[in-house]
């Protein structure tokens, strides 16, 4: 292999787009549950995160669901709010899993912690959004407001422990794979 820092640039990025790709197919698959539907969408954002650290795992996130929301026929306002709290949510799991750092063993508290703190802040950040369309974009009352994000706590909720207990399971599955050969130190670098 060679040790010319471009090669690892284009590594990263191919890393990056490959998993931006996964994020953005992977969100398309939803399972139907009491009423509301699990998207597997959230457990590959937070295993970006884990895998390739906090920028290059949040722009994955990002990228893949903001193009998701693009694709979807939402306005580019709304894929780019999508963009940021997807890469907050892999960002802080990153950032607390801390796994991207070469100098520290995995540890499964961390892990866990990270993916369990980052798929929550992504349910606030949901709800915040939701607060601020409900009021001030579609002009309904507080109690409306208030009622909608009801209405979208419980599947979002469910949808964060389904995140926090399936990303760590793959990050374990996977990530010894790629440092096997080397790969996870190139993209996180």
């Amino acid at each position: 292999m060679s040790n010319n820092p471009n090669d690892n640039k284009t590594f990263r990025i191919v890393f990056i787009g490959v998993m931006t790709a996964i994020v953005f197919v992977i969100t398309y698959l939803r399972i139907p549950f009491f009423g509301s539907k699990l998207s597997l969408g959230n457990v590959f954002c937070l295993l970006s995160g884990l895998l390739f650290g906090p920028v290059a795992g949040g722009l994955s996130a990002g990228l893949g669901s903001g193009i998701y929301d693009l694709v979807g026929g939402y306005d580019f306002i709304q894929a780019l709010i999508t963009f940021v709290s997807k890469f907050a949510m892999a960002w802080i799991c990153a950032r607390i899993a801390g796994t991207y750092k070469t100098d520290k063993a995995d540890s499964n508290v961390r892990i866990i912690t990270g993916s369990v703190v980052g798929a929550l802040s992504y349910v606030a950040l949901y709800m915040l959004k939701t607060f601020v369309y409900q009021r001030f974009v579609y002009g309904n009352p507080l109690d409306g407001a208030l009622a909608v994000m009801a209405s979208k706590l419980p599947a979002s909720l469910i949808n964060a422990v389904c995140a926090f207990i399936l990303a760590p399971i793959l990050y374990k599955a996977i990530a010894p794979i790629l440092n096997k050969n080397g790969s996870l130190n190139k993209v996180r670098a």
